[in-house]
């Protein structure tokens, strides 16, 4: 899978965590290759291997300067794209000449920054993605750091069953919120066993889950159909939310959330914060989880030794989960079972109809890449894969509701 991952574009950072130009160098690990981020004097951005090509000194305490990065060792000096610009402590005007720094293509795109890790003459154009398309006041990105591995976190956003079950608290209290994503989750407080289907695409698969709905005047059925795309994107059902389970290394994931919309300013207050502490991603609420760079790696975060900062006083007040919102309730059951947990030992059901679809995708990409050939959609047009949900009329299927299915085979699986 390392090798199939630097087959894509990754995002990695915020744009608003990009330095000014000649400021702090920025650390981003990435795949387990770490990576110093800087942008020099004219504002170009740079990605370059973290240790000096001269003897592994972290670049992080370099000097940004005069349109490149000197180690502060030796006095190396880096350009953008690796080109040695300055060695020194030796005197020989060629030696600088016959070798480069190892330099990462970089784009700053749709609030987000995007690195690709393999051969940069080889590398795919960025992909499209919907939410690139809308004003910077139309689109809300934010970042999370979970300690597991990144397909751990994933499984829980292609698994509509564990929604009414574990996030139950959350979903009653979209009784009385007036925000879309409120809107369009507060029916599967009543259901927590839909009916489940993955079906292959192109890119990754959709997945569906549909619950019956008797609440109103007539029975309904409403369908909520996420898109996988691989390695590690999901498009939320609710429309308006992009996933990316960007793995640090083997035992952490940057878990990436985007919201965006033509005409509502999630970018803006009150919007912004209201959707952030609702779902648990205020800045606030992640600090006291450990869920930030600068908490992520401190003794008090949240781990197995404190039980996960689960409050069971509030879980004997009646407090289902005894934990403090949506994203801190998925990180704690996906880091509860290790940093890879061990997959030998779980009992699938037919609940788990889109991890066993999961499991092949990311199988399938490792194959491809095994036997030379390129993983999973690495050449998809997604501008137009979306997440969706609505009320399913009589004579129609789920299918109607995403036109950009693309499927490759037949239906995977069609449970209760």
């Amino acid at each position: 899978m390392g090798k199939a991952f630097r087959h894509y574009w990754l995002p990695v950072m915020l744009s608003s965590e990009l330095p000014e130009a000649d400021g702090k160098p920025f650390p981003v690990e990435v795949c387990g290759e770490r990576i110093v981020v800087f942008r020099d004097s004219n504002g170009t951005i740079g990605a370059l291997d973290e240790f000096c090509r001269h003897r592994g000194a972290s670049l992080l305490l370099g000097r940004v300067e005069n349109c490149g990065i000197r180690c502060i060792y030796h006095g190396w000096k880096f350009a953008v794209d690796g080109t040695i610009l300055e060695t020194p402590n030796v005197n020989e005007s060629h030696f600088k000449d016959r070798f480069k720094a190892r330099s990462y293509p970089i784009q700053d795109v749709g609030g987000l920054v995007w690195i690709y890790l393999g051969d940069p003459a080889s590398a795919p154009p960025l992909p499209n993605w919907a939410f690139m398309k809308v004003p910077e006041r139309n689109r809300l990105p934010v970042v999370a750091i979970v300690n597991c591995n990144y397909v751990q976190l994933m499984e829980g956003v292609v698994d509509s069953s564990h929604l009414s079950i574990l996030h139950t608290v959350g979903l009653k209290a979209t009784d009385a919120v007036d925000l879309d994503f409120a809107r369009k989750t507060n029916h599967m407080q009543f259901d927590a066993a839909p009916i489940l289907e993955a079906e292959e695409t192109d890119f990754g698969f959709h997945y569906v889950a549909l619950r019956h709905n008797d609440r109103g005047a007539e029975p309904v059925t409403e369908a909520r159909v996420a898109a996988y795309v691989s390695p590690c994107f999901v498009l939320n059902p609710n429309g308006d939310i992009f996933f990316s389970f960007t793995p640090i290394n083997d035992e952490r994931v940057l878990f990436i959330h985007v919201w965006w919309d033509a005409e509502k300013p999630y970018g803006e207050e009150p919007l912004r914060s209201q959707q952030l502490s609702f779902v648990g991603l205020d800045q606030e609420t992640l600090a006291e989880f450990g869920m930030t760079r600068e908490t992520s790696a401190m003794p008090e975060r949240a781990r197995r030794e404190n039980n996960f900062m689960q409050d069971r006083d509030a879980m004997a007040r009646g407090h289902f989960t005894g934990l403090p919102g949506f994203v801190q309730e998925d990180a704690a059951v996906s880091m509860s079972g290790g940093t890879i947990r061990n997959r030998s030992k779980e009992m699938l059901s037919h609940a788990d109809v889109a991890i066993i679809r999961l499991y092949r995708s990311l199988l399938k990409s490792a194959k491809l890449v095994a036997n030379g050939e390129e993983p999973v959609a690495v050449h998809s047009d997604v501008s137009k894969i979306a997440g969706a949900c609505g009320i399913l009329k009589p004579d129609e299927e789920w299918r109607d509701l995403v036109p950009d299915h693309r499927p490759v085979k037949k239906q995977d699986a069609l449970v209760r």
